[in-house]
């Protein structure tokens, strides 16, 4: 039997957050983890698609690994600032992502979530 081994404790990397433009210019990319060490980062993108023009913008999030809640809430924040008739759309959220928004932040009509 094989036992994973773990980095000891204080040793680990810094938690990281890329964001990159979708080539097709309708929203951003996001990977990595949205926690207390990126969420500076992750709020600007989120103020970033909040203040685009376009009535749907896409978070593809397919590489996200762990968002916790206060990066949750900053996407809640945005996504209710937006003005009627807009929406974010998230494209493969984190498990995580889809069960704090639904606990915390049901029927939010301005976070869409397509069905896998």
């Amino acid at each position: 039997m094989e036992v994973p081994c773990r980095t000891p404790s204080g040793t680990d990397p810094a938690p990281r957050l890329t964001v990159f433009p979708l080539p097709d210019g309708s929203g951003l990319r996001v990977g990595g983890e949205v926690g207390l060490a990126t969420l500076a980062q992750w709020e600007g993108a989120l103020s970033r698609a909040a203040r685009e023009a376009r009535p749907v913008y896409r978070l593809e999030l397919s590489a996200l690994t762990f968002v916790d809640v206060a990066g949750t809430d900053a996407l809640a924040a945005a996504a209710q600032s937006l003005e009627e008739g807009r929406r974010i759309v998230l494209q493969q959220p984190p498990v995580s992502l889809r069960r704090l928004l639904d606990l915390f932040w049901p029927g939010i009509p301005t976070i869409e979530v397509p069905s896998s």
